[in-house]
């Protein structure tokens, strides 16, 4: 294994959801901040400002079921609202009643469903409460959110499972790589260490079988547009957006529609160049405007 994800992975730990492996890393102190990551990958993806968090926060970045260090069992349903659930139950493990929450891609729909659980719940019966939420790049509209083609190929129809019975072919560095860079900003693309890393983290425990089935997050993302965006909107949560514009899928055009829907909308565009990934293509830039933010919260 890489040198450095296994040091990232030496110093996590597991605890049981359902009989299945959860691996998260928890380090630092300080208030509460939980980390979901995105889509296809793991907590690897917040290694660049992890270091500057744990100096002010004690930081709980979890791998969700189907990816990163986690178990991906191939017989699941793998949902939205599992994922949330999940991240429920680790907190619950750990004893977090109050957390900041910095989520990214299929981060922000989770943060969204635990968001819209939160503003159902009375103060007396809500398990957990959130301090601040701030967004990175992520479908959260599902009318203006532009996925890539193999993405839906492979969430919405009968493709994806005839592709992870053949993974070495159809779900090759070859074939996802390019579908990867295209996210990225025309001056960050994925160097070949990082590439390396990422694939052997898709790789582990044979987790190119189930990328199909974690992927279909976009169909619960039509389902519950409506609820969730409701709860962004009525919550007094205080919320940042921090956004990479030259995304492809959920740039601008999703900054621009989250000024239109929020109320008071906080949004921050990084440089013109950055794209779905802000946290790994400009991770300064997102520590610098994450800790604008929260500081005062704190």
């Amino acid at each position: 294994m890489d040198a450095q994800l296994e040091d990232w992975r030496s110093r996590g730990e597991h605890f049981d959801y359902l009989g299945f492996e959860v691996f998260y890393r928890r380090e630092g102190t300080g208030p509460a901040l939980l980390l979901v990551h995105g889509y296809p990958f793991s907590s690897f993806d917040w290694s660049d400002i992890w270091p500057e968090l744990t100096k002010r926060f004690t930081v709980i970045a979890p791998d969700m079921l189907g990816m990163g260090f986690s178990a991906k069992p191939r017989e699941y349903e793998y949902s939205v609202h599992d994922h949330a659930d999940m991240h429920e139950a680790l907190l619950a493990h750990l004893g977090v009643s109050e957390c900041h929450v910095l989520a990214h891609d299929v981060g922000d729909s989770v943060v969204q469903e635990m968001l819209a659980r939160h503003e159902e719940r009375g103060e007396a019966d809500r398990p957990y409460s959130f301090t601040s939420i701030t967004w990175l790049n992520g479908g959260m509209f599902i009318e203006v959110y532009r996925p890539r083609f193999i993405q839906t190929l492979t969430a919405k129809t009968p493709v994806g499972g005839l592709f992870a019975m053949l993974p070495s072919l159809f779900l090759s560095d070859r074939v996802l790589r390019p579908a990867v860079n295209e996210l990225f900003g025309p001056d960050t693309k994925p160097s070949d260490e990082l590439w390396r890393q990422l694939s052997e983290v898709l790789s582990y425990n044979d987790g190119r079988r189930v990328t199909h089935k974690v992927g279909r997050f976009v169909i619960d993302r039509a389902h519950h547009r409506n609820r969730w965006v409701a709860a962004m909107r009525a919550t007094k949560v205080p919320m940042r957006l921090i956004d990479g514009p030259c995304d492809p899928n959920s740039g601008r055009h999703l900054a621009d529609r989250y000024a239109e829907l929020i109320p008071d909308a906080d949004v921050v565009l990084l440089d013109e160049a950055i794209g779905h990934w802000p946290q790994v293509e400009d991770p300064q830039g997102v520590l610098d405007h994450f800790l604008e933010f929260v500081e005062p919260l704190r």
